[in-house]
């Protein structure tokens, strides 16, 4: 709550600025019993391509242990249709219980294939984000944690630019006019 209330005092102060900058907030999973539909579910709809050609079916896959294809070697065709990569977790075969028979599963896809591996070290697991998943207590309990810590408001930090060019950016603000 604290954080979508500076949120939107922030927009407000954008807003009557008429600054171009748009902010979008999301509210995280920890703070929900269902998971989000990741990505509208894997492979189904976003592919990504990195710098060095490897394509992936979400920004985040690559911290999976997966071995996803580049498109220097086959055609994107190809990828979205036949690679492992991109088929791994389309569908619902591949599900474990409690999702395999939850009613919700064509809502969240099972939730999200990074943030359980990132919590539970298994890839397959069950969102701990779902409260039917039986490894939810870790976000339960991360959240309680966090929530139990003091909220410090964060001290204001000068913009350090590593490369003087970029200063030249900013015509008109004080940075510009001092240096850094």
């Amino acid at each position: 709550m604290r954080a979508e209330r500076i949120t939107n005092e922030w927009r407000d102060k954008l807003a009557a600025e008429n600054h171009p900058c748009k902010l979008i907030f999301v509210t995280p999973d920890y703070y929900e019993e269902r998971p989000k539909g990741c990505m509208n579910g894997w492979g189904n709809l976003f592919l990504d391509i990195t710098p060095d050609g490897t394509a992936l079916p979400c920004h985040s896959a690559r911290q999976l242990p997966i071995t996803f294809p580049n498109v220097r070697e086959q055609s994107i065709e190809q990828i979205w249709k036949h690679s492992m990569g991109f088929n791994k977790f389309r569908g619902f075969d591949w599900m474990p219980e409690p999702c395999q028979s939850c009613d919700e599963k064509e809502k969240d896809f099972g939730g999200c294939r990074c943030q359980a591996y990132m919590l539970t070290g298994d890839m397959y697991a069950t969102d701990p984000v779902c409260a039917k998943s039986p490894q939810h207590h870790l976000v339960t309990d991360a959240v309680e944690r966090a929530n139990a810590q003091p909220v410090e408001a964060p001290t204001a930090q000068p913009i350090v630019f590593r490369n003087p060019k970029n200063s030249k950016r900013l015509h008109g603000s004080r940075l510009a006019r001092e240096g850094p």
